[in-house]
């Protein structure tokens, strides 16, 4: 059943609010510890978890889905080259084209990172009553079905 602004709740989306504002400080600086020990800022690392989820992207896309300029994206890679969590490979139909893919090192960043933020909501999450998690399962069906 889809929901409309007027028919949600006000406590609902408070709450939900909440959730996310709390959730996100906590996975945040989790983050921040995490990756402050291998050097890698925040831009890198969402850098990271988006070629983790594609095959590759080209300077453009990322610059694209980064919001930067193709010069900044490019000083991204590089930084994440250098630390060698990505690589750059040449396109096989035109050399031109050039291609970043992440690289093992990456992707097991990538998995850890992602299994800390998961335990850390697991543990938000076990100390919810039944209505606070049937509101978050809620936003998270209505949220799953959204490109974002």
């Amino acid at each position: 059943m889809k929901t409309s602004p007027s028919t949600t709740s006000p406590i609902d989306t408070d709450r939900l609010a909440d959730f996310v504002l709390f959730t996100q400080r906590s996975c945040i600086l989790n983050l921040s510890s995490e990756l402050s020990r291998g050097n890698i800022s925040f831009p890198q690392f969402f850098l990271l978890a988006y070629l983790s989820s594609e095959e590759y992207l080209t300077m453009s896309d990322i610059a694209k889905k980064m919001g930067h300029s193709t010069a900044a994206a490019t000083g991204l890679v590089d930084r994440l080259e250098k630390l060698s969590y990505v690589e750059r490979v040449h396109a096989a139909e035109d050399r031109r084209k050039i291609m970043v893919r992440i690289t093992q090192k990456g992707t097991e960043l990538v998995a850890r990172m992602r299994r800390e933020i998961a335990t850390n909501l697991s543990d938000v999450m076990s100390e919810m009553d039944e209505e606070e998690a049937d509101t978050v399962d809620h936003a998270n069906r209505a949220l799953s079905g959204r490109s974002l």
